[in-house]
């Protein structure tokens, strides 16, 4: 069952749900790209989530987002949107897929902690999905040749490292 899920036929659909989670990701951060992003908002109405008698957003994340967030907020108004972009097209293209997926994965997460659901637990579940599939993910992608590549390229030197230490 294993090999069937990780193999040729099945890279099809991993390959379709990893160009439209790419999309998703791709069309997000053009919009944010182009229509004057500012996270300040956003970070303020997370950090209000957290009072209350039944508090969407855990204190320990409001207190990371009022002392790290808030203070580099124009840090994040770069990060978030070109982020964004990258695991698009990286997603998309199959390129840098495992990392990309992680990196989609990781600001799913903070969205979902700082209390936004939308579609996040889609996406993040996709993700996730994707992960476990692994190099099927990328089978039909750019990662099907550079994977392979760098390994060897990696190794390569791994051992000619190797080789001068012992000589």
């Amino acid at each position: 069952m294993g090999t069937f899920l990780k193999g040729p036929k099945m890279a099809v659909i991993w390959t379709v749900l990893r160009v439209w989670l790419g999309i998703q990701w791709l069309e997000a951060g053009f919009h944010k790209l182009t229509g004057g992003f500012d996270a300040s908002g956003f970070l303020q109405g997370a950090m209000a989530k957290a009072g209350g008698d039944h508090p969407a957003v855990a204190g320990w994340y409001a207190t990371f987002l009022e002392g790290f967030a808030v203070p580099n907020v124009e840090l994040f108004n770069t990060l978030i949107p070109w982020g964004e972009v990258l695991v698009g097209l990286g997603l998309i293209i199959g390129f840098a897929t495992i990392p990309a997926l992680l990196a989609g994965a990781f600001m799913n997460l903070n969205f979902l902690l700082a209390g936004t659901i939308s579609t996040n637990p889609t996406l993040y579940t996709v993700a996730v999905i994707l992960l476990f599939a692994g190099a099927a993910t990328y089978y039909y992608g750019v990662d099907r040749f550079t994977v392979p590549y760098l390994t060897k390229r990696f190794n390569e030197k791994k051992e000619t490292k190797t080789t001068a230490n012992i000589a």
